[in-house]
């Protein structure tokens, strides 16, 4: 285990991506048109795996995936990518996620789900990942596996104890509901959370109606013990606060083509920037411009290829 070793735990899906769908002229009574489709790795586990990769570190995936053949794309994906399977688990009993993606014409997505969502494999029975852990990423907190306190509270606890800093991006429920309060045993374990602008005002009980709304939210998850919330504002760029400091950064400006993924690219960035030493404030505009340049290609892991590409951009951004 080395500083750059990461163990990203949550899910692995395909998406199924279609642009330009036109429901209203069908080409037969039962058959419709788009613009174009494709199939794309996916899922915020294996996201942040391989843009942390591409970033110079060492990432470390835990996951659930059927034996079935969507898990034969995710896996070929990942070790194509360089990042490590060795924590990946496949089941009979599993089927691998699959998500439907319709991308409007300003990038913004509407997705199809379906049961194989909510199968919970279980990171907290096989604590084998526990030894490559030199930071954790809670992929997906509120969405399974970690829609179950007591798994969360095990995981978490693991990683703490094994001196590793903990990350947690979040997602709105889709199965099982927790409130914050519901992880009150477990939040103050947590060194860092991503959550979005609409993921911040659903937990947080915060309608953003004026600017001071934000550190409102954030001031919420500081008050159950989380050291640093980050809110992510999308194309209004994002709202960072601590004990001892806060920051509202702009975004990079760039041509929108598709935002999957872009607060996976955030997190992953924010997380490769602190393991080579960056300060809070160097790794927000380093994060920042992950998530940017994510959403100028389709696809969450299509865009960012290296570290440079990233730093480019920042600097053109956020000088000094």
């Amino acid at each position: 285990m080395t500083g750059k070793d990461v163990t990203v735990i949550g899910a692995a899906i395909v998406d199924c991506m279609m642009t330009g769908l036109d429901l209203k002229d069908p080409v037969t009574p039962t058959g419709f048109r788009a613009l174009s489709t494709g199939l794309y790795p996916g899922g915020e586990a294996l996201n942040q795996a391989i843009i942390l990769k591409r970033l110079g570190m060492e990432p470390h995936i835990v996951c659930g995936l059927g034996a079935d053949g969507a898990s034969e794309i995710l896996l070929k994906a990942l070790t194509e990518n360089g990042v490590d399977v060795s924590f990946a688990r496949r089941t009979e009993e599993m089927q691998t996620p699959v998500t439907v993606i319709s991308l409007d014409e300003k990038g913004e997505r509407y997705s199809i789900t379906n049961n194989a969502h909510s199968y919970n494999f279980r990171p907290d029975k096989d604590l084998s990942w526990k030894d490559a852990c030199g930071a954790l990423s809670l992929a997906s907190l509120f969405r399974t596996p970690f829609n179950d306190p007591e798994v969360i509270k095990t995981v978490v606890r693991t990683a703490k104890e094994g001196g590793c800093t903990v990350y947690a991006d979040t997602k709105l429920p889709n199965f099982n509901k927790l409130s914050l309060d519901d992880l009150s045993g477990t939040l103050p374990m947590i060194d860092y959370i991503f959550p979005n602008e609409r993921e911040a005002q659903y937990y947080a009980g915060v309608t953003f109606s004026c600017e001071g709304d934000v550190e409102k939210a954030a001031d919420v998850f500081l008050s159950k013990g989380i050291r640093n919330v980050i809110i992510k504002l999308g194309a209004e760029g994002c709202f960072f606060k601590n004990e001892g400091m806060k920051k509202r950064l702009p975004a990079c400006k760039v041509k929108a083509v598709d935002a999957t993924g872009a607060g996976d690219n955030f997190a992953a960035g924010f997380i490769a920037a602190k393991a080579e030493g960056a300060s809070d404030g160097e790794a927000l505009c380093f994060a920042s411009a992950c998530g940017a340049l994510c959403a100028t290609k389709t696809g969450a892991v299509s865009a960012i290829q290296n570290r440079e590409q990233v730093c480019d951009l920042a600097a053109g951004y956020y000088p000094g």
